[in-house]
């Protein structure tokens, strides 16, 4: 692979694994996971897209049967934005590894959650984090993968997703695209 070309990781569930993501939300909110879990998807896809983060967590707040406190609901967004924001010790590995690759995420993310992986100090090497949140289109729909090409200046070398609908359309886009199987899997893909 040549230094002009571009590796893009998903975030969630490929960088950032969801272990104890809905653990520590569920705590905060004093339910347990299989209850919180339903409330937390539901919407999840409007939040992703842009959507207002006081209007989220109150739906997560309330499908659980807690009040929309303004105080939880901030401890809700921090605590999500973090978890999801802390690269474990196996990704920050990866991304070592690959020295003159240029770098980029495409994530469906919240602001919020955008804004917590730009300040965090693993994402200086990435050329591009796009994010549904900014864009206002997720994946998979194709208008996402064509604003990355404008980004990037070209198709991606390659493309790591763990959900197969978002590879599956970035292929139809053109793009080399694999459903995450693990690190040692993607530095095999990315060395060919």
């Amino acid at each position: 692979m040549d230094a002009a070309s571009t590796v893009v990781f998903d975030l969630g569930e490929v960088l950032v694994p969801s272990t104890g993501v809905l653990a520590g939300l569920a705590a905060e909110l004093g339910v347990d996971e299989p209850t919180l879990g339903p409330a937390y998807w539901a919407a999840r896809r409007a939040y992703d897209l842009g959507g207002s983060s006081t209007r989220y967590w109150s739906g997560v707040a309330e499908a659980v049967g807690r009040a929309p406190d303004p105080d939880v609901l901030a401890r809700l967004e921090r605590l999500d934005s973090e978890k999801w924001s802390t690269l474990p010790a196996e990704s920050a590995a990866l991304l070592r590894g690959l020295v003159g690759v240029r770098l980029a995420v495409l994530s469906n993310a919240p602001a919020p959650l955008a804004a917590a992986v730009r300040a965090a100090s693993w994402s200086t090497p990435f050329a591009h984090l796009i994010f549904s949140a900014d864009v206002g289109v997720a994946k998979p729909d194709p208008a996402i993968y064509a604003h990355a090409d404008r980004l990037l200046g070209g198709l991606p070398a390659v493309f790591f997703d763990d959900r197969p609908e978002n590879v599956d359309a970035a292929r139809a886009h053109g793009w080399d695209a694999h459903v995450w199987a693990g690190p040692h899997e993607a530095r095999r893909i990315i060395g060919r």
